[in-house]
């Protein structure tokens, strides 16, 4: 075993012990793939928050507003209101919507002329653009595009444990949401004070919205960049292939790697087993896409020409009748608006490892059609992305080791969620105001 996967796996040891709760993973030695849809579809396994402690750690990465985010408010009549407000926001024509991701790709990569990139930092103001324009309804300014950008990578980063979080940057967004608040044309959730009406915004559309479409484009790009056949087809546009090489990038790259669900009441699973009120159940996106396929490691775009995505063992947006990414229809027509646009202008070429979580950010060489590059150089260029990505996976499982170990120890002290539920299950918010923050582990 490498020295970088020993690290990992120390690293992995390490986030185990943050739930306390004795969590079950899906799917396991016994109770399998097959069994996976209908104990996640599971009326009592909708609970999100409240007796985790894997909520914990996720708290303190989406703080600000941890307490309002879609993805983890409980069932009930404010979680309705926020899901409504969410659909009116994601809501309108697909010929527009896929129209707004051509137009912010091409804003953000008129201004880059080609060369060595990480493709999740290109992409990233990308979609900082089309998620403004989907709240405020105008073209996104270069001030709040750099807010956004900066806020989401910071989260992302601290998600990775490459970096620790950094609230200023934090704080900047949610001071400049909060003065344009009143600007938001649409409906907010009603059940919400203005200030979480912020935070909502701030960790839906500016946070989880803008890292999970930029991560999939990453994850898409440079799967085109090391199959240059797959490339080559999917450059001639025809949706229906772009669809398929969606597909299988999401089967093989899940931007999900486990969702946690609480049960609200029990769960029996044969004449044995029956899970009490108060499970943690983790439900593996990677274990759950490698199971069903033929030859799974394989990315092979060919393979939904004869598979239906529905029936398939493929949720790259969650289970329908257990809150779903709310983004299902907006996310695929927008990401091959945007990719359609790359490929009319750029060819990909990269020699790194491909990776589900990504911590590399994808290092790619982006060359603008009508370009030629020499073979000599080709080869340089290729040799150099291949050893620094080596080297880099060496350092960086230290890092994380180092910042993971912190923020797991940091979570568990400040105890965000269970703070949250212990001291009042009737809280409205117990976010305080930007300036009194939480501090940050680091700065």
């Amino acid at each position: 075993m490498k020295l970088a996967d020993q690290v990992v796996a120390l690293r992995g040891k390490v986030f185990e012990l943050v739930n306390g709760d004795s969590a079950i993973t899906f799917p396991n030695e016994r109770f399998g793939p097959e069994r996976f849809r209908e104990i996640y579809s599971h009326p009592a396994a909708r609970g999100r928050s409240e007796g985790a402690g894997l909520s914990d750690l996720f708290w303190y990465w989406l703080s600000p507003g941890p307490e309002v985010h879609q993805e983890h408010l409980e069932d009930g009549p404010r979680y309705d209101d926020v899901a409504r407000a969410t659909l009116r926001i994601l809501s309108g024509p697909s010929d527009r919507l896929a129209d707004m991701a051509t137009r912010a790709t091409a804003a953000v990569l008129d201004g880059f002329g080609g060369g060595l990139v990480r493709l999740r930092d290109l992409m990233m103001p990308v979609w900082a653009e089309y998620c403004y324009e989907l709240v405020f309804q105008e073209s996104c300014p270069r001030e709040a595009r750099d807010l956004i950008v900066g806020h989401a990578n910071d989260v992302v980063t601290a998600l990775k444990c490459t970096g620790l979080r950094h609230m200023g940057r934090r704080n900047r967004l949610t001071r400049y949401l909060a003065q344009r608040l009143g600007d938001v044309p649409h409906e907010l959730p009603a059940s919400l004070s203005p200030r979480e009406q912020v935070h909502y915004l701030q960790g839906t559309f500016f946070n989880t919205a803008v890292v999970q479409l930029s991560e999939g484009m990453a994850h898409v790009l440079l799967a085109l960049a090391q199959h240059p056949e797959v490339q080559e087809r999917a450059s001639e546009g025809d949706d229906r292939y772009l669809s398929h090489v969606l597909d299988e990038t999401m089967r093989l790259y899940p931007l999900f790697g486990i969702a946690h669900r609480i049960t609200k009441g029990e769960i029996t699973l044969d004449e044995d087993t029956t899970l009490p009120a108060g499970s943690v159940l983790c439900f593996s996106y990677p274990a759950y896409h490698a199971t069903g396929y033929e030859d799974p490691e394989r990315f092979d775009p060919d393979r939904w020409e004869a598979l239906s995505a529905k029936d398939a063992h493929h949720i790259p947006f969650g289970i329908a009748a257990n809150r779903p990414c709310p983004a299902w229809r907006l996310a695929p027509l927008a990401m091959r608006a945007s990719l359609k646009e790359v490929l009319r202008r750029f060819t990909l070429d990269s020699t790194v490892e491909h990776t589900r979580s990504l911590p590399s950010r994808g290092p790619c060489l982006l060359v603008p059609h009508g370009e030629s590059v020499s073979p000599t150089r080709m080869r340089a260029i290729r040799t150099f992305l291949r050893v620094r990505d080596r080297w880099e996976e060496v350092w960086r499982s230290f890092v994380q080791l180092g910042l993971g170990t912190w923020m797991v120890l940091d979570a568990r002290h400040r105890r965000l969620a269970g703070r949250y539920f212990a001291e009042s299950p009737e809280r409205t918010s117990s976010c305080p105001l930007p300036n009194s923050l939480p501090p940050s582990s680091s700065r």
